[in-house]
């Protein structure tokens, strides 16, 4: 590199090197493509299963975030690299559509790249291997429906669909605490889910938080919880079986559109004024009476005056509640939004057994409990941890749970964990490639060698050895034909999935 001058006095850079550089192609760009993705994968492999690490994430603003999800990982690191952002993608997906195994798709893709390597050395061509890796897909896909179990609930028997969200929540951060997470969780989906059609709107599930008091105090609210409190401090701090009116117009008075100028010179003037817009507050708090209303949950603020008024004619009102929670909260009490104090009727009002406003300790932090509402649509996981990285990592655990028991509601079939359903897909597809005539049998063979990687990456992160662990575990299914051994993560003394 060396610095020269344009004929104008300005400084160039002329890099020597340019003309020695050159774009790779083919088989290199392919491998060079392949040592990306298996850096990424290699980056989330040690965060596999229950004693899987966690990964601690500083953003360029300087956050710091402390988390095994696989799918928050990624989206933290900041990945050049075209085929690393592949990757992202398929862990985003992962998350969207299942919720859980956001780590175990990434390790796997990653594998299965790293297989197709040594393919590639022996001069096979990447259809072939594609080709091949689709044919082990389909066997694999085909072993796993005989394999699977069908797990039966009901609402007086949650137990499978508990013992399923635990086995989620035992790598996370809640992992001692996953019995009673896992309840709360499972009551939450089967309070929002529609079992005869199978279907469950996890938007209808709220998992709020706040900072303070221990994991141990989240719960389940069969209502609302908002984040705000009374608007007056002298307004009553609990009410009971009280209706409800919901309100999208301001407690103000009207302004005209156009600019104005009020010129006022005496006292009499300011006073009439005054009593006009006094007048307006009260009609307008007399029309919420009149309506039948105990409770007003207003979109908008108020100022002073109408605050005032509202406490002095003992109606009790929240401002400032976002429009996501005004449509839950008409849906949960089966009140009607309305838009104008004219429209307000007794039978646009809602109704709960019971509102409250709850604080924190020695915070001024405040938040308001609905529950007791007659159309349960809609309900509040209320977490609680003692910082805010804390908070989110349960928020995210949360989330990976309810998705395992929505999946459960629409589909109840199970494989067993431990790595065991990736070792027996792996011996049917090995079995499966010695019937196979063509170049496409290599691929075979290695998309079952790439389903170990997860079994290997378990008894890695747990402090097994790893290889012994693997093949005794392999040994074991093909001599008793028994797809539910696994690795045996937990040192339970077992490796029968179904036992642990």
């Amino acid at each position: 590199m060396s610095l020269a001058f344009d004929d104008y006095g300005r400084p160039f850079i002329i890099l020597r090197e340019q003309g020695s550089k050159s774009r790779i192609r083919g088989i290199e760009a392919v491998k060079a493509n392949i040592l990306a993705a298996k850096s990424v994968a290699r980056t989330l492999r040690s965060s596999l299963g229950p004693k899987g690490m966690d990964k601690m994430l500083q953003s360029p603003d300087g956050d710091v975030t402390i988390t095994n999800d696989g799918a928050t990982i990624l989206e933290q690191m900041e990945v050049q690299n075209q085929i690393g952002k592949l990757l992202v993608e398929l862990s985003k997906s992962q998350d969207h559509e299942i919720g859980d195994g956001t780590t175990g798709v990434v390790v796997l893709a990653g594998s299965l790249l790293e297989q197709a390597e040594s393919l590639l050395d022996m001069g096979i061509h990447p259809l072939r291997v594609a080709e091949g890796y689709e044919m082990g897909c389909k066997v694999a896909t085909a072993h796993l429906d005989t394999i699977a179990t069908k797990w039966d609930f009901s609402q007086d028997n949650l137990e499978p669909l508990i013992q399923t969200c635990m086995t989620t929540l035992s790598s996370k951060v809640v992992g001692r605490l996953k019995r009673p997470m896992a309840e709360i969780c499972v009551k939450a989906v089967l309070a929002v889910a529609d079992l005869p059609r199978k279907d469950v709107n996890l938007d209808l599930i709220k998992v709020e938080g706040k900072v303070g008091g221990a994991m141990a105090d989240t719960r389940l609210v069969e209502g609302i919880v908002i984040d705000k409190d009374f608007s007056h401090p002298q307004m009553p701090k609990e009410l009971k079986d009280v209706k409800v009116a919901i309100l999208t117009c301001p407690f103000e008075p009207p302004k005209p559109k156009t600019k104005h100028k009020v010129d006022i010179d005496t006292v009499q003037k300011f006073e009439s004024l005054r009593q006009a817009e006094q007048q307006y507050f009260v009609d307008m708090v007399q029309k919420c009476k009149d309506a039948g209303a105990g409770l007003v949950i207003c979109q908008w603020g108020f100022d002073d005056e109408a605050n005032h008024l509202l406490m002095h004619h003992k109606l009790p009102a929240i401002r400032w509640v976002g429009g996501v929670e005004i449509e839950l909260l008409a849906m949960a009490t089966g009140a009607r939004i309305v838009p104008r104090f004219e429209e307000l009727s007794p039978d646009k009002l809602g109704f709960a057994k019971s509102v409250r406003e709850v604080g924190y300790g020695t915070t001024k932090d405040r938040s308001i409990i609905i529950e007791g509402c007659p159309n349960l649509s809609a309900v509040t996981i209320w977490v609680r941890g003692g910082n805010r990285m804390v908070l989110d990592e349960v928020r995210r655990s949360l989330h990976d749970a309810l998705c395992v028991a929505r999946n459960l509601v629409r589909d109840n079939s199970i494989v067993y964990g431990g790595g065991s359903a990736e070792i027996s897909c792996s011996l049917a597809v090995e079995a499966a490639a010695d019937q196979v005539v063509g170049v496409e049998q290599y691929a075979m063979r290695a998309f079952a060698d790439a389903l170990e990687a997860v079994p290997l990456a378990l008894a890695e992160n747990s402090g097994l050895p790893s290889i012994e662990s693997l093949t005794a575990v392999k040994a074991r299914q093909l001599a008793e034909n028994n797809p539910h051994l696994g690795i045996d993560c937990n040192d339970r003394g077992t490796n029968d999935m179904r036992e642990q």
